[in-house]
């Protein structure tokens, strides 16, 4: 699996209320709408200029506060194909993966890479390349490359499970 797009960089300790706004959490339920607020008080260009296929690289414990789904998701509806950052929340490393969205910890890609360039993941080979060289990350388990290349673990599971027609559960505000 290779993926290439163009980099949004960002520094250390970007929480799930960056991410994501807190403020429409209850009131913002259409992913495509979640999409144009991503990063709105951070990076105000982000949602009118991001790509489908780009990717975000961060500094230090990026995705830290609440376990909010949205901050994941806002991302990969705008187009967001990974997240490479220094460490990554525990909890939104894992709701990247159950929402498709691919986390890879990589603090010497981070140093390296500048805001705008193109870079190149090959997960077969663990290694980022980019303008200033080649990095390698730790290996990803197989279940988690499944995950993300099935779109996120439900798609996956509905798949595994033949039941790829049945509508997605319908997720209610305070659910």
């Amino acid at each position: 699996m290779i993926l290439t797009g163009n980099v949004w960089k960002y520094g250390d300790d970007v929480n799930t209320d960056v991410i994501f706004p807190g403020k429409y959490t209850y009131t913002v339920t259409d992913p495509a709408e979640q999409a144009k607020h991503a990063l709105e008080d951070l990076d105000p260009t982000f949602a009118r200029n991001v790509q489908r296929g780009d990717m975000i690289v961060g500094g230090k414990n990026w995705g830290n506060g609440s376990s909010r789904e949205q901050a994941v998701g806002a991302l990969k509806h705008a187009g967001i194909t990974a997240i490479i950052a220094k460490s990554i929340a525990r909890i939104y490393f894992r709701n990247s993966v159950n929402n498709g969205l691919l986390p890879i910890v990589c603090p010497d890609a981070v140093d390296a890479i500048e805001n705008g360039e193109t870079i190149t993941l090959d997960l077969d080979a663990h290694q980022i390349y980019a303008r200033a060289g080649v990095f390698d990350f730790p290996p990803l388990s197989p279940s988690l490359v499944h995950i993300i290349q099935a779109g996120g673990l439900i798609p996956m599971l509905r798949k595994k499970f033949g039941a790829e027609n049945l509508p997605m559960p319908e997720v209610k505000s305070g659910d």
